[in-house]
């Protein structure tokens, strides 16, 4: 209980400050700066709510990462370090076995209103999904752009190109990479910056807002457009402490903000994307495309390694396969499609 005691006393700190008479104030806690795309999109569904409610529901965001941890957001929030949190539940050890895995089942799903859709039919499908985020309330589930391969000193124009570099990759992405004879590595994406720069490694699998928003454009110099698939996933909640003070009128007004913070969300990353491409030209960042060939034969393993993932799911008593098939079953192409039979 240790590691709660600083994040608890700035809580109460937070708290200790005079709140009007009829105004519920919440804290509300990201890992991230102000100036962040994923703070901007924070910051509008704050003044949403703060309007909507005529100003009796304030939060007060804590920003930064000075209340919350990027490995321990889940329980930080279950015990009410915060109120509202950003969350990561695909980077959290334990306890969020499929959400972590169903992240790599999102193939062909390469917009993120897909990847959105394809975790509701999931979250409405599968009650383990349920279980592991028992204790939060999730307001808004999160999608994204779909990575690339930035490198720093070799380009890549095809898979082979990876054999022996050292990558930086998520999880999901690890066995695919190994198989094509990379040295892949799972860090804090706060290290790559100054891993790249000293050659610790070769390059990482990134999207093309890292240019701006991490500032990759000064470590990089090749950008492949292989399309990585991403998935979607809970990344903002309120703890189940929090949500009991609040009244119902309260509660559905939270519930109406889901629209509007994802809505808010995909539009500042999308932003971002255009901010990034622009700094990748100003820095003469070289563009190689991947050929449709290496691009289907990189889809099929990677969803052959997402499949292995959810069957091993299995020895946890958790129906990964099942999940894996609905998920690959919402994917059609015409749109996300909820209960289609595969």
């Amino acid at each position: 209980m240790k590691r709660f005691a600083l994040p608890l006393l700035l809580a109460l700190a937070a708290c200790a400050r005079p709140v009007p008479a009829g105004v519920t104030e919440l804290t509300y806690a990201t890992p991230y700066p102000p100036s962040h795309p994923f703070s901007r999109a924070d910051q509008r569904w704050i003044d949403y709510v703060e309007m909507a409610s005529g100003g009796t529901l304030q939060i007060h965001p804590v920003w930064s990462g000075a209340l919350l941890s990027s490995d321990m957001s889940l329980e930080e929030l279950r015990h009410g370090v915060a109120d509202i949190g950003l969350i990561t539940p695909i980077y959290t050890r334990g306890g969020t076995h499929l959400v972590r895995i169903q992240s790599g089942f999102y193939s062909g799903a390469d917009t993120i209103a897909d990847q959105v859709a394809v975790y509701r039919c999931l979250e409405r499908s599968v009650p383990e999904i349920g279980h592991e985020m028992s204790g939060l309330h999730v307001l808004a589930i999160q999608g994204g752009l779909l990575p690339g391969v930035i490198t720093s000193k070799k380009p890549v124009r095809s898979l082979e190109d990876l054999n022996g570099m050292r990558i930086r990759a998520p999880t999901e992405l690890l066995a695919v990479l190994r198989g094509l004879g990379a040295d892949p590595v799972n860090m804090p994406m706060g290290d790559v910056y100054s891993a790249m720069a000293r050659g610790v490694i070769d390059g990482v699998v990134a999207p093309v807002d890292t240019f701006k928003v991490l500032h990759f454009d000064e470590v990089g110099r090749y950008f492949a457009t292989l399309k990585v698939p991403r998935g979607a996933y809970p990344s903002r909640a309120i703890g189940d402490k929090a949500w009991q003070r609040l009244t119902s009128d309260q509660q559905a007004l939270l519930e109406r903000s889901t629209g509007v913070w994802e809505s808010a969300l995909a539009d500042e990353i999308e932003k971002g994307a255009v901010a990034g491409a622009r700094a990748a030209r100003a820095a003469g960042i070289v563009v190689h495309d991947i050929s449709p060939a290496e691009q289907s034969r990189f889809d099929a393993l990677y969803l052959e390694d997402a499949e292995k993932n959810a069957r091993k799911l299995a020895k946890l008593d958790i129906d990964g396969l099942d999940a894996f098939r609905k998920a690959r079953a919402s994917i059609t192409e015409t749109g996300i499609k909820c209960g289609v039979q595969s």
